[in-house]
């Protein structure tokens, strides 16, 4: 049997020289694939299954079979296989979903179903069709294990999986990921990302992607997301290494692309693939450690366990991939409540966690739902810290989407009552005294306690963790742009896809004058959006727009407004493009059209008093800033970086506005008004 590269290497000696499939030509001979007379660059191990599988037209092969004859062995996760045939689709020209070449059968393999010619230098072409369909003969079937574990490729499986789980596995991505965007801020729309960083990948770097849930029922998602975030969450603790973020390594859940443009994007020089499976009481994990330049596979291994010992298995990975990697950890292994794990061990604690975790990825406001699974938590395990402390968070949000005074004060005071208990139980857990200091901000406006509190955090989390976001958006709001700049750019380089932290940069980037930095934020953002008709995508724009604004472009700023998706913030932007126009008939209609939307709504109070900054009218602006107050709105969270309103920072109100609503003074400011930026502008 050839394996390896010495497959690669096969002369063809055995059978035909050339296979021709339309315009797909096989050089045995010379090693080589061409498509339509060009060669194509395959890696060898892609070569090889392409081979195989040709050869072995008309029969399904077995998984096993593929990874025993190109590999030599069967320790190569689901994953390596998957890449390859995902790379040979495209650069073939096949699809997965209408495949004219390589046919899936999930659970078992891989068929070859083109029509191909196998020639030798003296023989003329002889057509050989396969056959195609559920009854062709299946070569190599696995004995070892029923049809029911034979592992999916993680790859194609994400195609049957998304419409049953795709919501699921977002769950503890999430989370974390509320932290800084729900925090005591509203949302803003954001997305994910995966625009390639040209800086070469420090030696010791990884990402793990989320490892592929083998069985697809969605509880078993959930237990490969937490296999996932653990492994992230503890490798973060290892002393030189790098290692990104869920929020960007987990963008390629549903991703064909090759592991060199993977590593390429996230700017490392590793990757961590895949899959769990649950079979019975059993839990079957297989890992590679793949080098992202070559696609070769460093390191592989698989782990069989008993599912009550799901713990142990998870730092027993953890601890094999560290070594893989040749490095050690900075502290000790970091504690379960680090790792989101009850300190207890107990399982059935855990799984209601990720339950309400699942509840949580349909919206970021939490349901009742979520809430009753956090509660079943701690019933269960009086003792779990993170679910006390994430528990607190949900009530927090919930209690800020409420209208009902006494339900607000009600819910507030039961989240505060579990984030204290979470910091009792561990009063070194770095997230639960962030999530304080998302309580303090929302319940109390105590900014100064909120910031305190997320100093707190920062001693306790990894570099990647994304309280950094956090600190960044509370910094923000007291007016202190600079550190916000600088936190900001620490969480971009743990989480480097995500393009709705560059559009956070870039407001932050405006509020100081730096127009143009502001502006490559942007396209840097832009380059980092997946779908094109995603919100952020707008939102993107939107912040374009305003640069536009803050220039005095009015025909740039409509016409990037009026590229957005028709809704409330066109109407909000538009209407703020319209005041840097000679058109003053349009921008009062677009003003009053604000005000009578406000009539219905009561939404539209601190949109109202930028229109009104904008146009010089401080009266009113602080009128409305002040309404906006009363309805616990969202001005608070961006006054003091706001260049509009920041032109009367001189202005009496403004300090009696700051004072009510707990906020430094606005001559403390360090983000500058409209005025002093386009007088900076015009010296230049």
């Amino acid at each position: 049997m050839l394996t390896g590269l010495d497959y690669a290497m096969d002369d063809g000696k055995s059978g035909p020289t050339r296979y021709r499939c339309g315009d797909i030509e096989i050089d045995t001979g010379r090693h080589r694939v061409l498509r339509g007379g060009t060669e194509l660059a395959l890696e060898p191990k892609a070569y090889g299954v392409l081979l195989e599988l040709v050869r072995r037209r008309g029969a399904v092969v077995a998984r096993d079979a593929l990874l025993d004859t190109v590999w030599g062995h069967r320790h190569v996760t689901p994953a390596v296989l998957n890449r390859i045939i995902a790379l040979l689709r495209r650069e073939l020209g096949d699809e997965a979903d209408r495949p004219h070449l390589i046919r899936t059968v999930h659970g078992v393999g891989y068929e070859f179903i083109g029509i191909a010619a196998e020639t030798n230098d003296t023989e003329p072409a002889r057509a050989v069709e396969a056959v195609a369909g559920p009854a062709a003969p299946m070569v190599g079937a696995s004995a070892a294990l029923p049809a029911s574990t034979v592992a999916i490729s993680p790859r194609a499986a994400r195609s049957t999986l998304s419409r049953t789980a795709r919501s699921l596995t977002l769950a503890l991505l999430l989370l974390a990921v509320s932290l800084f965007v729900l925090l005591a801020w509203p949302p803003s729309p954001h997305s994910q990302s995966g625009a390639a960083d040209t800086a070469p990948a420090p030696a010791r770097s990884v990402a793990v992607l989320p490892l592929v849930n083998v069985g697809g029922e969605a509880d078993h998602a959930f237990f490969a997301d937490g296999i996932s975030e653990n492994l992230i969450t503890t490798l973060s603790q290892y002393e030189g290494l790098k290692v990104i973020g869920r929020g960007s390594s987990f963008l390629f859940r549903d991703s064909t692309e090759d592991v060199a443009a993977i590593g390429a994007k996230l700017g490392v020089a590793h990757l961590v693939e895949g899959s769990v499976q649950r079979i019975g009481d059993d839990v079957r994990v297989s890992i590679e450690l793949i080098r992202s330049a070559d696609g070769t596979v460093a390191w592989t291994r698989r782990f069989d366990r008993a599912y009550k010992d799901l713990f142990a298995l998870q730092d027993e990975i953890t601890l094999a991939v560290a070594g893989a990697l040749q490095v050690k950890l900075l502290h000790a292994m970091p504690s379960m409540v680090e790792a989101g794990r009850p300190a207890s061990g107990n399982l059935d604690a855990y799984e209601a966690y990720l339950r309400a975790a699942a509840e949580m990825s349909v919206d970021a406001n939490p349901s009742r739902k979520a809430i009753d699974d956090f509660e079943q938590a701690t019933r269960i395990d009086p003792r779990y810290a993170q679910a006390w402390a994430w528990l607190g968070f949900a009530r927090t949000v919930y209690a800020r989407g409420n209208t009902d005074r006494d339900a607000v004060r009600a819910a507030y005071a039961q989240a505060r009552e579990a984030i204290d208990t979470a910091l009792r139980l561990q009063p070194e857990f770095g997230q639960a005294h962030a999530i304080r200091a998302n309580w303090l901000g929302a319940a109390e406006h105590d900014w100064n306690g909120a910031l305190g509190e997320f100093r707190n955090a920062l001693a306790f989390v990894p570099d990647n963790d994304p309280t950094h976001g956090a600190v960044s958006r509370l910094l923000a709001t007291l007016g202190r742009v600079d550190e916000a700049i600088a936190e900001r750019r620490k969480y971009i380089d743990g989480d480097p896809l995500g393009a709705f932290a560059r559009i956070y940069l870039a407001e932050l980037l405006a509020s100081r004058g730096r127009l143009d930095e502001a502006a490559a934020s942007l396209r840097e953002a832009d380059e980092r959006i997946i779908d094109p008709a995603a919100t952020v995508r707008d939102w993107s724009t939107d912040e374009g727009a305003y640069l536009a604004i803050l220039r005095g472009d009015a025909a740039s700023a409509l016409a990037a407004v009026d590229a957005t998706k028709p809704g409330a913030w066109r109407e909000r932007w538009r209407a703020l493009a319209l005041q840097v126009g000679s058109d003053r008939t349009a921008a009062d209609e677009a003003l009053q059209r604000l005000v009578e939307t406000d009539e219905r709504s009561k939404g539209e109070a601190y949109a109202i008093a930028r229109v009104y900054a904008l146009r010089g009218d401080a009266g009113h602006a602080f009128e409305w800033l002040q309404r906006d107050l009363d309805r616990g709105g969202t001005a608070v969270h961006y006054a003091l970086f706001d260049s509009l309103l920041l032109r009367f920072r001189g202005d009496a109100r403004f300090a009696a506005y700051c004072a009510r609503a707990g906020l430094p003074s606005p001559l403390a400011s360090e983000a500058f008004g409209l005025d002093a930026i386009r007088t900076s502008l015009a010296r230049r």
